[in-house]
């Protein structure tokens, strides 16, 4: 309890720290990654308690006017303002480095997908678009549900109940001499449902988009990396938030 305290004082404190308060909001899309004290759990992504404000202030500031290149913190720091960055800046550096307690933290809401492998794939949906890699070892397939199909195709923003989803092959060659789909590598998916937004913090919100990634025989992969395919999409807000909208919106091919 003592250590819980502590950490809650730190907290309570920190938007305090050189004159400017953190924004809670703009603080829990931060979190979704970097964890909640500011402690990450992925190997890759870097811990922001006890860092240097300044060295901090100078990341995001680089992110933002694209002098280092990461396109999802890009799209992250694209919404801060200078005050935004300066009272972030502050907030984490305030952090102890290390929690005693900090891989013991609930999971983010915005690593927690809803999205799971459609039961009525491929019956009911639609290829909308195929690609090959260039040394033929991966063909991919993409397909969408009627619902979605219909209204892109309408011009309208892809509908609640909308799913998109993408199928990884290993090419092999047909009698016609054609590449066709071989033995599946995996799936990958997104979305949309009412309400499955609304706990994910608004700078990483996909409007209600969830994503999903299984291997070939349906095991959920996505782990920890949802706030990821989030930063990702989230650019593409005016395509409801789909890369391959312009695809999705031509007559079908195959």
């Amino acid at each position: 309890m003592p250590r819980v305290r502590l950490l809650l004082s730190a907290l309570a404190l920190a938007g305090s720290v050189a004159g400017a308060e953190a924004p809670p909001v703009k603080v829990a899309t931060c979190q979704a990654c970097h964890g909640a004290a500011g402690v990450s759990v992925a190997p890759d992504i870097p811990n922001l308690a006890g860092q240097r404000a300044t060295y901090l202030a100078r990341q995001l500031e680089a992110f933002k006017a694209g002098t280092r290149k990461n396109d999802l913190m890009a799209a992250m720091a694209a919404q801060l303002s200078p005050d935004d960055i300066k009272a972030l800046s502050a907030y984490w550096s305030s952090l102890p480095p290390a929690p005693a307690d900090a891989g013991a933290t609930a999971p983010h809401a915005a690593t927690v997908s809803a999205m799971a492998l459609p039961k009525d794939f491929p019956q009911a949906y639609v290829e909308y678009k195929r690609e090959q890699d260039e040394t033929n070892k991966t063909l991919t397939l993409r397909y969408a549900n009627k619902l979605a199909l219909d209204a892109a195709r309408a011009g309208k923003p892809l509908p609640e109940g909308s799913i998109l989803l993408t199928v990884n092959y290993t090419p092999q060659i047909g009698a016609d001499g054609r590449w066709t789909p071989g033995a599946v590598k995996n799936y990958v998916g997104m979305e949309t449902r009412a309400g499955w937004g609304d706990a994910i913090p608004p700078l990483l919100r996909n409007g209600n988009w969830n994503y999903g990634v299984w291997s070939s025989d349906g095991t959920p992969r996505l782990a920890l990396q949802q706030p990821r395919c989030l930063a990702c999409h989230q650019p593409k807000a005016a395509d409801s938030y789909v890369f391959t909208l312009a695809a999705l919106r031509q007559p079908a091919t195959h």
